[in-house]
């Protein structure tokens, strides 16, 4: 009996260390890559979105809000990757970009940052947007765009976008969120509200199953340029083949017998040599020479 009790304690230990580490597996691998499901203020976040300036370049299907700023790398590197796959679905994809604050005593935008999210808000310019994310962000300087720093009305803009983060936030704590960037909602199938902190590439797989767009896109699909293929005119006869010389048999040409006469000999004759070899030279003596 006591070896039964014991090999039962054993054997209840080995679960429960197989049961935690497949939850830790599962929460690991995949759990934590999940949207959250947003089952508390949906109006107000709703509303929060509706308000907020946004800029799309159009689309007119179901909307997907990204929340960021400017230098996040996660959200670019979203844009470049996802975003023409969601296009593709018929999403519309709607940016709402705000200028971060100072975080203990230090800055983390620039005054041209400040002007660039202001000016967004107040013309929803597309074109603007895209020359913005184009430039890198130390060349950008904001040519042509009025300061928001000196400019009452356009500070309080900046302002409200910081405000509208703090608010989104605070609304998506409260159904299990912790707001990272980009910050992206939408509506599944369903019409649920969803919502993904997708600092990850593992967690855009669920939007994309959400959404059915698809997991790539083929870049070499040939384009069809629209061209009609030529007409034969009412009326006018097809052109005959035109008559061709009979070929000849033979592969070459025979050569003429002036060609064979003029044609220098493959092998020419060596010159003949004497048959007596001429008799060698007599030696002679010199006399002698003295010099003065």
């Amino acid at each position: 009996m006591r070896r039964f009790f014991v090999w039962s304690a054993l054997a209840a230990l080995v679960g429960l260390l197989i049961a935690g580490g497949g939850y830790w597996a599962y929460w690991t691998y995949y759990a934590r890559f999940q949207p959250v499901t947003v089952s508390r203020d949906q109006e107000s976040i709703q509303t929060l979105l509706d308000e907020a300036g946004w800029i799309s370049a159009g689309g007119g299907g179901s909307p997907v809000y990204i929340v960021g700023y400017r230098d996040s790398a996660a959200m670019q590197r979203y844009e470049r990757e996802e975003v023409p796959k969601l296009k593709a679905a018929g999403a519309e994809v709607r940016f709402i970009l705000f200028a971060r604050p100072d975080r203990e005593g230090m800055q983390q935008s620039t005054a041209a940052e400040r002007a660039t999210v202001a000016e967004l808000w107040l013309t929803r310019d597309w074109s603007l947007y895209e020359r913005w994310t184009a430039t890198p962000t130390a060349s950008w300087t904001a040519a042509g765009i009025p300061a928001a720093d000196d400019n009452l009305a356009r500070s309080a803009v900046v302002d409200a976008g910081q405000k509208f983060v703090t608010d989104l936030t605070g609304y998506l704590r409260n159904s299990g969120l912790q707001p990272r960037y980009p910050l992206i909602l939408w509506r599944d199938q369903q019409g649920f509200l969803k919502a993904c902190a997708c600092t990850d590439p593992r967690s855009w797989v669920f939007i994309r199953d959400d959404l059915g767009a698809p997991d790539r896109i083929d870049s070499d699909v040939p384009v069809e340029l629209g061209l009609e293929p030529e007409t034969q005119p009412e009326g006018t006869p097809p052109l005959d083949y035109p008559d061709l010389p009979p070929i000849p048999d033979g592969e070459t040409a025979p050569a003429d017998a002036g060609d064979e006469a003029a044609r220098p000999s493959a092998n020419p004759s060596a010159p003949k040599r004497p048959t007596t070899p001429p008799p060698a030279p007599k030696a002679q003596r010199q006399d002698d020479t003295t010099f003065y």
